[in-house]
């Protein structure tokens, strides 16, 4: 079995960068089902890859309101996470918080969205790697996490309690 261990992290280069979104309000999160791309028929927060010389930011703000048709609150991102394939596809995904949303969420081709209690969030239809690192977001903590996939099978993680730098 492979592990974090058999990647050279200092010099590792994601194949896309990407943003997931997680709008939080009266005890609720907005979550949605992925209609198509990597992760369909899962449950993951609005999100998706950075176009060229876009930042992560504004990435993420794009693809809420495209995904989901409102427009994320108060962003502040969280948590960097790293994903390694062992078919070889790496991606480094920013994580964000939102503080609220304006306008009624919808659905799209892309995203079927819901909000759901906090107290009720379906680990058991998201990726693998929710579990260890929503509940850092969720508390308000920042974080980093490196994650080893085998298509949709989590081999090996780390996380630790850091994350992007504090805004200038």
């Amino acid at each position: 079995m492979r592990t974090l261990g058999d990647i050279d992290w200092q010099t590792w280069l994601p194949t896309e960068r990407a943003t997931l979104v997680f709008a939080i309000r009266d005890g609720e999160i907005l979550l949605i089902e992925k209609r198509r791309g990597l992760g369909a028929g899962k449950v993951n927060g609005p999100g998706g890859r950075l176009e060229p010389g876009e930042t992560p930011l504004a990435a993420a703000r794009r693809e809420f309101e495209e995904e989901v048709r409102a427009h994320p609150l108060g962003l502040v991102e969280q948590g960097t996470l790293r994903f390694q394939f062992v078919d070889g596809y790496a991606l480094h995904v920013h994580v964000f918080r939102a503080s609220g949303v304006e306008g009624e969420p919808a659905a799209t081709a892309e995203a079927l969205p819901f909000w759901c209690p906090l107290s009720a969030i379906p680990y058991d239809s998201m990726w693998e790697d929710d579990r260890h690192w929503l509940p850092r977001l969720l508390a308000g903590e920042r974080f980093d996490g490196r994650f080893l996939f085998a298509g949709d099978q989590m081999l090996d993680f780390a996380l630790t309690p850091d994350g992007p730098p504090d805004p200038a």
